[in-house]
């Protein structure tokens, strides 16, 4: 599954950046409920992020160590440096 992950990261490293890519990239990072749950754009290299409600806004701050390491790993560390929750 990890050679999966990365193989799907090095292909979409390699495309323009583009708010379709930065949706991909976040529901490939946090899997289907938290994508479903959430909306992401991406601003100067910081993603903002919309959660449903306060609990859901939690579970992302809780995992966003491991879900910023995912999206630098497919949208570039130059390209995203922090996620913050926009509301």
């Amino acid at each position: 599954a990890l050679r999966d992950w990365d193989a799907v990261a090095d292909v979409v490293r390699q495309a323009p950046l583009s708010p379709g890519k930065v949706d991909f990239a976040w529901r490939s990072a946090v899997g289907s409920a938290i994508a479903r749950a959430s909306g992401v754009h991406l601003d100067d290299g910081i993603l903002l992020v919309d959660a449903q409600n306060p609990q859901w806004a939690a579970a992302i701050m809780r995992s966003s160590p491991i879900i910023l390491a995912r999206l630098q790993a497919m949208l570039g560390q130059d390209n995203i440096r922090d996620i913050r929750l926009r509301r």
